[in-house]
């Protein structure tokens, strides 16, 4: 293996420059401001965790978590997720808190990837959990809370699909009763969104022309309230039914939310079926053809770690965000030069003081060249602003007499 040159950096991480870096502030600034608006509060985790707690509780899969080796030989795990920590925390050092806790986070999280992929390594996420509810309600709320939150990032035009784990799972105990390979198969399928594999797989089965139907006919449960009558008449297991009560229970206070047009019923979406208990949604940008946003209930969760609660959140995928947004321009402190000779270096760096106080951002500079030089190297742009050394500034105040 040769040795990476200077500026080489490994697969699946990014710089990010200037510009892009005051957007990413700026969806997470404005995110968590929202959420802090809704009654969350933010919390912080380490970047190392122990292998054996939160690596394992992880709904990410082994074999893409990063682990190391402390100078003890304990496995560690960079966090994959902000989840299974605040499931640590809530249990441990926020245990004599009263439920239901309302948390957000901002963190990088990181996730080993295979080199041909072409996706990150290292990403951020800005997101909530939603500790100690079970109802409907609770659900409901951080589904709205992730359109206002998507909303507040800069995302304009957008979709929440909406699913839960338990209609899909009412459906196959009831069609394929004892053939788990075969519901196992059709899930992951479905996970993928290879709509062509599902079916495919299902006239592999060699089931009965009737089961076949019902089974293919799920593909076309996707709309509005709608929705929730024509599954009532898919499958009559209980499980099933149970979730489809719990859904249409969401969309109603949804519309009472006032943002169930952003939001769709899709009963084929059940995010990671190993993981999420209930409810599961994804947001959807018109510019992109990925998630910007997931989430749902994971009511297991906690009980890995000793305080058993019902919990639902989800999670914004920030860098997507920044992609969906990376055009629209970021309002900015007005930026001011402060140019100055030695003689009036200290008038020059009092006003400087004076200015930044005011709010502005202001950048100094000394003359270290003759004044024709320097009238030549900083002019004045057709916008009105000038520019010196390709840096743009609003207004120069010259202090070189």
């Amino acid at each position: 293996m040769s040795k990476p040159k200077v500026f080489e950096k490994p697969i699946g991480v990014k710089d990010y420059l200037p510009e892009a870096v005051t957007k990413l502030r700026n969806i997470e600034f404005c995110v968590l401001a929202c959420m802090e608006r809704w009654g969350y509060t933010q919390i912080i985790t380490p970047t190392l965790e122990f292998y054996d707690t939160v690596g394992v509780a992880s709904s990410t899969a082994d074999k893409k978590l990063f682990k190391l080796l402390d100078r003890k030989g304990s496995t560690l795990v960079l966090r994959s997720e902000m989840t299974a920590p605040i499931a640590r925390v809530a249990s441990s050092l926020l245990r004599e808190y009263a439920f239901p806790l309302r948390l957000s986070y901002h963190s990088n999280v990181f996730r080993a990837i295979e080199e041909e992929a072409g996706r990150d390594a290292e990403f951020f996420q800005t997101g909530v959990e939603l500790i100690g509810d079970a109802s409907s309600e609770a659900d409901a709320e951080v589904v709205a809370l992730a359109i206002a939150s998507l909303q507040a990032a800069g995302v304009g035009t957008f979709k929440i699909a909406l699913g839960h784990v338990g209609f899909l799972n009412g459906l196959f105990q009831e069609t394929l009763e004892g053939r788990l390979e075969d519901q196992q198969t059709l899930k992951e399928h479905l996970l993928s969104r290879d709509y062509v594999g599902y079916r495919e797989a299902i006239q592999a089965l060699a089931l009965p022309e009737e089961v076949e139907r019902e089974l293919i006919g799920v593909l076309r449960l996707r709309g509005g309230d709608e929705i929730c009558a024509q599954a009532r008449m898919v499958s009559k297991h209980p499980i099933a039914q149970d979730a489809i009560r719990h859904l249409c229970e969401v969309w109603d206070v949804l519309k009472a939310y006032g943002v169930s047009e952003h939001v769709v019923i899709d009963l084929t979406m059940i995010g990671d079926f190993s993981y999420y208990t209930g409810m599961t949604f994804e947001g959807y940008a018109a510019e992109l053809g990925f998630p910007v946003c997931s989430g749902g209930r994971y009511d297991n969760l906690l009980s890995q770690f000793g305080r058993p609660a019902p919990a639902t959140g989800f999670a914004l995928k920030t860098n997507r965000i920044l992609e969906v947004i990376g055009k629209v321009a970021v309002d900015r402190p007005t930026r001011i030069l402060i140019a100055y000779d030695a003689e009036h270096r200290e008038e020059a760096l009092k006003r400087a003081k004076s200015t930044r106080e005011s709010g502005n951002a202001v950048v100094t500079t000394q003359l270290i060249t003759d004044k024709a030089a320097w009238s030549e190297a900083i002019h004045k742009r057709d916008d009105g602003q000038y520019e010196l050394q390709g840096v743009v500034y609003q207004e120069v105040i010259n202090l070189i007499r």
